[in-house]
């Protein structure tokens, strides 16, 4: 704070209404600033940060979580699955096998198959739809006399 030398009622009352502007401006910019920085961490913006395809690469690169959850789905899933029927030795072998597997496989390895998948889905919707475009039908009959 400074010091002014006030001398009238004049300037007091301009000082006091200086003084006031100055401290509404303060207060808005504060104001906006709390709201920047709640929104930093508000949840959503939380889940952008931390939940990006870089960041869980990251993560899996440490810490291997998706072949140690692939290590329990997968024997699982072939034991509901592919092994409904077989016997409990045979379960117990597939579970082994599939849980060394689910082990290896790691972020890039399942991007890789997915991607394999739906290039396979998809080449089979795109012959369905050359089939379909081959075959033009003009309206007529076949049992007409103009066929």
């Amino acid at each position: 704070m400074r010091n002014k030398d006030i001398k009238s009622l004049a300037e007091l009352q301009v000082e006091i209404s200086r003084v006031k502007v100055t401290y509404q401006l303060k207060e808005t910019q504060l104001k906006d600033d709390t709201k920047a920085y709640i929104k930093q961490f508000s949840p959503l913006n939380l889940i952008k940060d931390f939940l990006n395809p870089q960041s869980l690469k990251k993560l899996d690169d440490k810490t291997n979580l998706s072949g140690s959850i692939m290590s329990l789905v997968l024997p699982l899933l072939l034991n509901k699955t592919v092994f409904r029927g077989s016997g409990f030795i045979t379960k117990s072998i597939a579970a082994l096998v599939s849980g060394k597997i689910g082990k290896s496989l790691d972020a890039e390895s399942l991007t890789g198959l997915f991607t394999k998948a739906k290039s396979l889905f998809s080449s089979l919707t795109s012959k369905k739809k050359k089939t379909d475009v081959n075959f033009v039908d003009y309206g007529i009959p076949p049992d007409s006399e103009t066929y």
